[in-house]
């Protein structure tokens, strides 16, 4: 007897309550112990994938809520919608699962009620306490969230380590078995881990909303163990809220390959569909930016500053280049003591006027940059300014917190940009929830070790752009500022702030444009590093929104071959680590048809791609040889 007919045949002798996903590969099963202790399982084509996990919260003054209670009622049903966005790697979107309402109570003490809501997709599965107004808490203080992922074996992990929870995600993520974390480590979500034998488990959270963002922490063995960043002013409290309330939904995303995971949409099926009734002005593109390279000067009759002619310059080459939009980064803004504060006026060297006028003869959109602070003491009146000048987003920075009340700032000021048509970009940021789906004016997060620590450190190396695929990215889009044109061998990079280095291909910097989703794409380089390369083709062709998106193959640390479609028109990214790599890509996904494929290899050094075109058919594979460090991009076009 198959062993996914016995475990279905097991739960269905069982009094509690199984949710199975629509292809009934997936199981989840919710319980009591014998002690009554609160518990789910979930099992992934007839294997556990999360063993007995205790759920519950722990609030202030009370015992916790989640032991010594019984399932009292279950409502199941089911979800069948499909929705489109603005931007994002798949569109229109399909959300089909089968949900249940699990209503618990207490046995003894106040008696006190929860309920789960627990869906199952076919690619994994996602659960939330709702917290009903009831005589007994009618204020809820967390003190802690009780929530267990207890993984059934021990397999390979990829851990964000962080020191503290004041933090910007920016830092680099290592390769441990699950164990060899130490207890006790701060762990950022999304956290990657296989479950050998069974499949992958991708950990995250969705629809992060007046609540504290999540971490895990290893309590023993294999069990991962919730942790909420705590609220700076209250001592011992992690959230604050009168009931009824709901948490944020605990996903887990299931596949039999770290690539599943990332073509997953259940972060975005979590969340409330769209608050903002117009979006035709919401417009995804690309930009260009004056802060990586520095104050370079080459071939200019300025010198180059925060000034007005090298922000025209700038916007000239977007222009040329066919991007819609110019950042204008740090600086622009007047100073109090040294420090850019007042976002209502600008620095006298700049004249923000002209080189908006500049900007709209050109047909390019600006974006300023802000600091979270300013926009916070400012917001109410800097960004109806920002409308009237003609702005068309803002790029907030170094909020490096997500505690209740900083998650409460990402609202205000996403909500308030949205009522003057100002889209969002989330920098020095905590990783994405889903925010994006009903203020769909945020295009993008940063929460990733991005390009720009080349300026300083050897630290975004090609192992690095391995993982964040399979990790940060699960959560959703990211700004890591890809495009470095100045490609160095590893022994002859050097960090260096202007003009910096990069210490892997030019194709594999192509390659990102497809790897990386982000709805607001840079290209970080300077000007002149990108006019008259045969390159510059690539860039302006590459999309940053897409219809579909497929994982070809690939593991963290090593390698990924994605594809995404945007109409008809497919787009192909390989990058691999430091070694070399030949790598195969069969075309089996294409529909039915001829293709003329546009190849941009591994060139003989790496500051220059070999480029070359061929037909193609759906029985056709490409080959490409990456070299250390090295990528391959392709554009396929029906013929």
């Amino acid at each position: 007897m198959p062993l996914i007919l016995v475990l279905l045949l097991s739960l269905a002798a069982s009094t509690a309550p199984v949710v199975m996903s629509p292809n009934g590969q997936i199981a989840v099963l919710m319980e009591t112990s014998g002690s009554g202790v609160l518990q789910y399982q979930v099992h992934y084509k007839g294997k556990p994938l999360i063993a007995a996990s205790r759920l519950g919260i722990d609030t202030a003054g009370q015992p916790p809520l989640g032991d010594r209670v019984k399932i009292a009622a279950v409502r199941t049903g089911e979800l069948q919608e499909t929705y489109s966005m603005p931007h994002g790697k798949t569109n229109p979107l399909v959300n089909r699962a089968n949900t249940a309402e699990v209503m618990i109570e207490e046995t003894a003490g106040p008696l006190r009620h929860l309920t789960i809501d627990v869906r199952a997709w076919d690619d994994g599965v996602a659960f939330r306490y709702r917290v009903p107004a009831q005589p007994s808490l009618r204020e809820l203080k967390l003190e802690k969230e009780l929530t267990e992922f207890h993984l059934a074996a021990e397999g390979r992990s990829y851990p964000l380590l962080l020191q503290n929870y004041r933090t910007s995600y920016e830092d680099s993520y290592v390769a441990l078995p699950l164990t060899s974390i130490k207890q006790g480590a701060l762990v950022a979500l999304p956290f990657l881990a296989e479950v050998p034998g069974a499949g992958w488990v991708g950990v995250t959270e969705a629809h992060l909303e007046n609540y504290a963002g999540m971490y895990l922490k290893r309590a023993n063995g294999r069990v991962m163990e919730a942790a909420l960043a705590p609220l700076p002013d209250e001592p011992g409290i992690l959230v604050n809220r009168s009931t009824p309330m709901e948490t944020p939904w605990r996903v887990i995303l299931i596949g039999p390959t770290p690539g599943a995971l990332v073509e997953s949409d259940i972060v975005l099926h979590c969340n409330p569909p769209s608050r903002i009734q117009d979006t035709s002005w919401i417009k995804p593109g690309k930009t260009s930016w004056s802060w990586w390279s520095g104050d370079l000067a080459k071939n200019v009759p300025f010198k180059p500053a925060m000034n007005t002619e090298t922000m025209k310059h700038y916007i000239d080459f977007s222009a040329e280049a066919g991007l819609e939009y110019a950042l204008i980064d740090e600086g622009w803004s007047a100073t109090v003591n040294g420090r850019s504060r007042d976002l209502t006026r600008t620095n006298p060297a700049l004249d923000l006027p002209a080189i908006l006028a500049h900007a709209r003869q050109k047909n390019v959109g600006v974006w300023l940059w802000a600091h979270w602070t300013f926009v916070d003491m400012q917001m109410e009146e800097a960004f109806p300014l920002f409308e009237k000048w003609g702005v068309r987003g803002v790029k907030i920075d170094f909020m490096d917190s997500d505690d209740q009340r900083m998650v409460g700032f990402y609202h205000r000021s996403a909500a308030l940009a949205a009522r003057h048509k100002l889209m969002v970009d989330f920098h020095g940021a905590f990783k994405p929830t889903g925010l994006r789906k009903y203020y769909p004016n945020v295009l993008t997060h940063e929460a990733v070790l991005g390009l720009e620590y080349l300026k300083w450190s050897a630290r975004a190396t090609a192992t690095h752009n391995t993982i964040i695929p399979f990790t940060r990215m699960l959560a959703g889009p990211l700004d890591y500022t890809p495009g470095g044109f100045s490609n160095v061998v590893w022994d002859e990079f050097r960090p260096r702030f202007v003009e910096p280095l990069v210490p892997t291909t030019r194709a594999h910097q192509l390659a990102l444009y497809v790897v990386f989703e982000s709805a607001f794409q840079m290209l970080a380089d300077y000007p002149e590093n990108y006019r008259g390369t045969k390159e510059l083709a690539f860039l302006k062709a590459v999309p940053v929104t897409w219809n579909e998106t497929r994982v070809l193959s690939g593991m963290p640390g090593e390698s990924i071959v994605i594809a995404r479609r945007k109409g008809r028109e497919w787009f192909i990214g390989a990058i691999t680590n430091e070694n070399p790599r030949a790598i195969s890509i069969p075309l089996s996904f294409l529909p039915a048809g001829a293709y003329s494929v546009e190849k941009y290899e591994d060139g003989p050094t790496p500051s220059s791609a070999s480029v070359s075109t061929a037909a193609v058919t759906p029985a056709s594979t490409l080959q490409a040889n990456l070299a250390p460090s090295g990528g391959a991009a392709f554009i396929l076009r029906p013929r």
